[in-house]
């Protein structure tokens, strides 16, 4: 039988689609501590609420995609864009990091001094957002660190986009088919930083490695946890299925939102509409 190849745009919908699923479908297990056994419970253990709904996620990479409908892109306008999600009261669940920039922002300051600085601005909120410049042809380095500094000033979250930029890159030419090895791919082409480095350490795991084996690693709004290992589970997407990898990573803690979502845009670029199940389009509805 032969392959179908997705069209371009049926990845790009895919991509964005896998990634609103997995932002609804992780917003309800965000950090969530599992209680000790040791707790009791009168009348027994509750059972917790899981209502999906999407967060900064989705909003941000549905932002973005709006500026880069309209031709050149231009990082003010991203910012602008952002700022007025923002005032309009769209965004939910935004990281320290971005909800500073949106704020300085609408405070006047200049895209290019919004944001936090430092150690604290590692967070993977620039990642999370960055897939639609993977479709948008012109796309440079340079407008990947600018759309990135808006919020980020920290070269940690820039190789974490880029890294995530590159992967959904090469789903979308062919060089990533889902089965051959991704992280050898993008390896070659993101700077010397920790992210790169947790990536080497992933690419020496057995082809045996689990989900919740890499997780261990760490899998928290640090941009070093999350994206290395939100890429590692999308390259599951031939052995479990979207749904099957978005539970295995959702069960694993951590940033479940992010995580997630990043997962399902590297998934769904590689799979296009026919591998996303309709019963988890038909609940993100």
């Amino acid at each position: 039988m032969a392959t179908v190849h997705p069209t371009q745009h049926e990845r790009f919908v895919a991509c964005i689609l896998g990634g609103a699923i997995g932002d609804a479908w992780g917003s309800s297990f965000e950090n969530e501590v599992a209680p000790s056994a040791t707790t009791f419970y009168l009348g027994g253990k509750p059972s917790p609420t899981r209502r999906w709904a999407i967060t900064d996620d989705t909003q941000l990479t549905l932002a973005t995609c709006e500026v880069l409908a309209i031709g050149s892109f231009h990082p003010e306008l991203l910012a602008e864009r952002f700022q007025g999600y923002y005032q309009q009261g769209k965004l939910v669940g935004l990281g320290a990091s971005t909800l500073k920039a949106v704020r300085d922002l609408a405070a006047g300051i200049h895209w290019t001094q919004a944001g936090r600085r430092g150690q604290y601005a590692a967070g993977n909120g620039a990642a999370m957002r960055v897939a639609p410049f993977a479709f948008y042809p012109a796309t440079t380095r340079q407008h990947l660190y600018d759309a990135c500094r808006i919020t980020h000033h920290n070269e940690e979250a820039y190789a974490g986009a880029l890294a995530v930029y590159l992967a959904i890159k090469a789903a979308t030419t062919g060089t990533w088919n889902g089965r051959n090895n991704l992280l050898s791919l993008l390896l070659p082409e993101l700077p010397d930083t920790n992210l790169k480095d947790r990536l080497l350490v992933i690419n020496e795991y057995p082809t045996t490695a689990t989900i919740a084996d890499v997780a261990r690693l760490g899998n928290n709004g640090y941009v070093v946890n999350s994206v290395p290992f939100a890429i590692f589970c999308a390259t599951k997407i031939f052995d479990l299925g979207l749904a099957g990898l978005l539970q295995q990573l959702i069960a694993t803690g951590g940033d479940t939102d992010t995580n997630a979502s990043i997962a399902g845009q590297l998934a769904g670029a590689v799979v296009g509409l026919a591998g996303i199940p309709a019963g988890l389009l038909s609940k993100l509805e």
